[in-house]
C-alpha cells in the first residue's frame, strides 16, 4: 500500500527521496560489453544477440523488404494514430528550429553565428515487452527537423529476429534511415565506435535499462549524448476537487513502467489521500503489468499531505519531476511559480498519456531531479552552434593595443605578437 506522509512529521529529504538504481554491479560488465564490441564488431553483436536476445540472426540492419512488410502488417486505424501523433510532434518541434545571425555594428567588422544539423546521430529504442513506437516518434522526428543528414535506429530484435510492425512504421513514418537489430550495451558501443556494419554517430538519443544508461555514460566523450535518464516519475498536485480515481490511474501510468519508477501525489487534503489510497488498492489488480505497479506503489510511491498550496509548490520545485500534472481549480495560476519540471501536465483533463503519445511536445524529459538545468529532447539536441569573424584591417588596427594589452596581462606574448606582427613596418 502507498505510504501517506505529513509534511509536518518529515523532512523535505525524507519526503522526496528518490530509489535509484545502483549502477556499481553492472559497470564492469557493460565496460566489457564496450570493449568486446569495439574489438570484435559485428561478431560480438551477433553473439549478444543470442546471449540476451534468444535472436540467431543472419544479418544486423533491417532490409528494406522487411522494412516494408513490416510497415504493410500495421493496420489502418493505428497507422493513422501514428500519422496523427507524428503531425503533431512535427509541428510543435518545428517552433524551435533557430537560425544564422550575423551582426555589422561596427564598420568593417562582421561576427555572426551558425546553426548546423549534426551529421549522424544514433536513436536507442527499447524492445521486447517495453517496445514503444511513441519513442521512435519522439526522437526522431525532432532529428529530422533539425536536417541531421543520417538518422540511424537501434533496437532488440525478438526471439525471431523480427522488429515490431508498428516500430518499423513509425520509424518509416518519422524519417529514419536505417535499422540495426541490436540492443542493450553493445548497441550503444556500436554507434559510439562503429562496426563493419553499423557506421559510427556523432550523438546517441533515446531511453533504455540500467545496462544502456550505464553504456551512454561511459561513451560520453566518444559521441555525445541526451541524457542519463533515470526511472520514470510523476508528481501530481492535486486539490480536494479532483476526482480520486483519476488521479491514482495517473499515478499508475507511470508506476507500471518499471519497479523503480515513483509515482508522488502532493495535496493538502487528507480526505483526497485517503480516498486515492483506496483507489491504487483497487485499480492496481485490474492492470496487465500488477506486479510492477505493485512494487512501484508499495516501495517508491508516496502521498505527501501539506498544509498549503505555496508548501505544495516549493515540494514539487524541490523535487524537479519529469513528470508534473497540475490537477487543480487554476492551473495557469500555478505555472509561473513552477520553476523545475521536465514537462507540466495542466489541468484535470491533461493526463501524463496525453503527452506521452499524441499532443506534440516530447516525452524524452530529464529525470532524476535533473530537471532543475535540463530539458526535454528537442531540435537544439540535434544542432550545433559554430561563430564566425571577420575584421577588416582597418578594424584590427581599432583594436590592436588592447588586444596586445589584455594577452600580456595573461602572460601570452605569442598571442599579442599575432596582432602586433601585421602591424610593423617592414
Amino acid at each position: 500500500m502507498i505510504r501517506i506522509l505529513d509534511s509536518r512529521e518529515n523532512t523535505r529529504e525524507e519526503l522526496l527521496q528518490r530509489t535509484l538504481p545502483q549502477t556499481a554491479s553492472v559497470d564492469a560488465a557493460v565496460r566489457e560489453i564496450i570493449q568486446t564490441v569495439r574489438e570484435q564488431g559485428d561478431a560480438a553483436l551477433f553473439a549478444y544477440a543470442r546471449r540476451f536476445d534468444n535472436a540467431k540472426l543472419t544479418a544486423l540492419e533491417v532490409t528494406s523488404e522487411e522494412w516494408e512488410a513490416g510497415v504493410a502488417r500495421v493496420d489502418a486505424s493505428f497507422m493513422a494514430t501514428l500519422q496523427l501523433a507524428q503531425k503533431n510532434i512535427a509541428a510543435f518541434h518545428s517552433r524551435q528550429k533557430r537560425t544564422d545571425f550575423a551582426v555589422t555594428d561596427q564598420p568593417g567588422v562582421l561576427l555572426g553565428q551558425r546553426i548546423l544539423p549534426l551529421e549522424r546521430v544514433g536513436i536507442y529504442v527499447p524492445g521486447g515487452t517495453a517496445s514503444y513506437p511513441s519513442t521512435v516518434l519522439m526522437d526522431a522526428v525532432p532529428a529530422k527537423i533539425a536536417g541531421v543528414g543520417e538518422i540511424i535506429m537501434v533496437t532488440p530484435p525478438n526471439q525471431d529476429g523480427s522488429i515490431m510492425p508498428e516500430i518499423l512504421a513509425a520509424a518509416k513514418l518519422a524519417g529514419v534511415d536505417r535499422i540495426f537489430k541490436i540492443g542493450g550495451a553493445g548497441a550503444v558501443a556500436a554507434l559510439a565506435y562503429g562496426t563493419q556494419s553499423v557506421p559510427r554517430v556523432d550523438k546517441i538519443v533515446g531511453p533504455g535499462n540500467v545496462f544502456v544508461a550505464t553504456a551512454k555514460q561511459m561513451v560520453f566523450g566518444q559521441v555525445a549524448i541526451d541524457m542519463v535518464a533515470g526511472p520514470s516519475e510523476i508528481l501530481v498536485l492535486a486539490d480536494e476537487k479532483c476526482n480520486p480515481s483519476w488521479v491514482a490511474a495517473d499515478l499508475l501510468s507511470q508506476a507500471e513502467h518499471d519497479k523503480l519508477a515513483s509515482a508522488i501525489l502532493v495535496t493538502e487534503s487528507n480526505d483526497l489521500a485517503k480516498k486515492v489510497s483506496d483507489e491504487l488498492e483497487r485499480q492496481i489488480p485490474l492492470l496487465p503489468r500488477a506486479a510492477i505497479a505493485r512494487e512501484s506503489i508499495d516501495k517508491n510511491g508516496r502521498i505527501i499531505v501539506t498544509q498549503s498550496r505555496k508548501e505544495s509548490v516549493e515540494l514539487a520545485n524541490a523535487y524537479a519531476p519529469e513528470h508534473l500534472e497540475l490537477c487543480v481549480e487554476d492551473p495557469f495560476a500555478l505555472l509561473p511559480q513552477i520553476k523545475n519540471a521536465g514537462s507540466v501536465f495542466m489541468g484535470r483533463h491533461v493526463p501524463e498519456a496525453l503527452g506521452d503519445y499524441l499532443a506534440g511536445p516530447n516525452h524524452t524529459l530529464p529525470t532524476s531531479g535533473t530537471a532543475r538545468f535540463a530539458s526535454p529532447l528537442g531540435v537544439d539536441d540535434f544542432v550545433k552552434r559554430s561563430s564566425f569573424l571577420y575584421y577588416s584591417g582597418e578594424a584590427l588596427c581599432q583594436v590592436k593595443d588592447q588586444i596586445v594589452e589584455f594577452a600580456g596581462r595573461e602572460g601570452l606574448f605569442a598571442h599579442g605578437q599575432s596582432v602586433a606582427i601585421r602591424f610593423e613596418k617592414e
